[in-house]
């Protein structure tokens, strides 16, 4: 094993001393934006895992600024620091040194969505963000309620339409923020009145709380995902570009109305090549 792979996985590794760890990432030479560019370029054409790895160790001190700016949700920022480094060696993979940005600007989108995803789990049992706008509220509204305290209706409403979501979502995800987190279990010492309130007296376990039949469930629907996937491809390209466009779109999906003036046919046509498109993608799916 070469030094620089031991180092590498030093660094990767679950972290023990957050400030020893620290030194080290910061002991790391940071590269130039020729040597990042040579590394990335040996990575992407000839998959070069030794270039992988001096690309993802030169970066490890940019996570560690980044998720000690998420401290204040009373997660452990070594854990922080470990979700925002599987950012990292996503953007790593992902990074074509052809665009003409240097990593540390493509990477800190990865970095920092890798953070979201665990705050958002771990933050409280009960998730408090579900889609994609009340996520992005969850993480400004916090940040706003530290500078502003209790928000008024005007800056509610400003809030709102900043974001793109109702006031009574702004309202709900602020009444969930002021909430404290209360112990799933109270101590053995306390009375019965106290006991009695806690969450475990009341809340039932789920009835798929059986891990064999999740890990079931998860493979299942990995299955079913890879099947859709096979199943669009099958499609032509026009079928595809519809049925995506119509049903596989976040947020915006498209009418049958704007696919028309984008294709030059009428509605009806566009209705008629989804309809067929839909069976048979259900008949590969069955």
């Amino acid at each position: 094993m070469t030094s620089q792979t031991a180092q590498y996985q030093l660094a990767t590794a679950p972290i023990g001393n957050l400030d020893a760890y620290t030194r080290l990432v910061h002991q790391i030479p940071v590269l130039t934006a020729d040597e990042e560019y040579d590394l990335a370029t040996r990575l992407q054409q000839k998959g070069d895992l030794e270039a992988a790895q001096q690309l993802v160790m030169s970066h490890l001190r940019f996570v560690v600024r980044i998720a000690k700016g998420y401290s204040g949700y009373g997660l452990p920022v070594a854990d922080l620091i470990q979700e925002g480094n599987i950012g990292l060696m996503k953007a790593v993979k992902r990074f074509d040194p052809e665009k003409g940005v240097r990593l540390v600007s493509f990477a800190v989108h990865w970095v920092r969505a890798e953070i979201h995803e665990y705050v958002i789990r771990n933050w409280r049992i009960v998730k408090i963000a579900t889609t994609k706008a009340q996520r992005k509220l969850f993480f400004n509204l916090r940040s706003a309620k530290q500078r502003l305290g209790w928000l008024n209706q005007e800056e509610v409403a400003a809030v709102a339409e900043d974001l793109g979501v109702t006031t009574a979502n702004v309202l709900e995800m602020e009444r969930r923020l002021a909430q404290p987190d209360m112990a799933f279990d109270l101590p053995s010492d306390n009375d019965d009145d106290e006991t009695q309130f806690s969450p475990v007296s009341y809340l039932s376990a789920p009835d798929n709380d059986d891990p064999s039949q999740q890990l079931e469930q998860d493979n299942y629907e990995d299955y079913q995902q890879k099947k859709l996937v096979n199943a669009l491809a099958s499609l032509d390209e026009r079928s595809r570009d519809i049925i995506s466009q119509r049903w596989l779109q976040e947020d915006d999906k498209a009418t049958l109305h704007t696919l028309a003036d984008q294709y030059q046919v009428s509605a009806e046509r566009i209705r008629q090549i989804e309809s067929s498109a839909m069976l048979k993608l259900k008949k590969l799916m069955d």
